[in-house]
């Protein structure tokens, strides 16, 4: 895809939040495309790591929180191993969720956020994910609750998901964990 910037109209603003609230230094970038490479998703997107890197570097403003990238991104970090200088993809798709969520940008299909916040809750109640509550909170939100029901049975008989949530998790350092967000107010330091 051509990227396109008239003469003039360079903005760094989403450049600079995005260095602020991710502490990763976004100019050390130099192109070599080895994020986009190893990336699990980027054949599935609109773009690349590399270029949502090069957009956000030349100036790109608040269209570039619409992009599919920041909602697909499954945080495994095979681009941030990869990446000879060591840059921490990771960290700047959190900080650009954030903004697309504060800027209310309009996020593509699917519903990415209540999936994360079901699933953080999740995290937050019980120490560690359980599925039958995630999920449940996913379909109430979206209101589809007899949507793939049918699977229920199925999932439950080859012991895909428990039905009760596991005890084995360390539930005080979790609530650290969320507190220390919640103080930081989500931005990443």
């Amino acid at each position: 895809m051509t990227i396109r910037i008239k003469k003039g109209q360079a903005n760094k603003l989403l450049l600079n939040q995005v260095k602020n609230m991710s502490g990763v230094d976004l100019d050390a970038c130099y192109q070599c495309k080895k994020c986009s490479c190893g990336c699990t998703v980027s054949g599935h997107v609109q773009s690349p790591p590399s270029e949502l890197i090069r957009r956000l570097q030349l100036g790109a403003g608040d269209e570039l929180l619409e992009n599919d990238l920041i909602w697909t991104c499954v945080s495994c970090e095979t681009c941030f191993a990869r990446c000879p200088m060591g840059i921490d993809m990771v960290s700047v798709m959190d900080a650009l969720r954030t903004l697309a969520i504060e800027k209310k940008a309009i996020i593509p299909e699917g519903n990415v956020p209540l999936f994360n916040s079901a699933f953080l809750k999740t995290v937050k109640i019980f120490g560690r994910t359980y599925d039958l509550a995630l999920m449940t909170a996913y379909k109430i939100g979206t209101s589809s609750y007899l949507r793939d029901t049918d699977k229920l049975p199925i999932i439950m008989k080859k012991k895909k998901i428990a039905l009760l949530p596991s005890l084995g998790a360390n539930r005080k350092t979790v609530r650290r964990i969320f507190k220390k967000t919640r103080q930081n107010k989500g931005r990443l330091k």
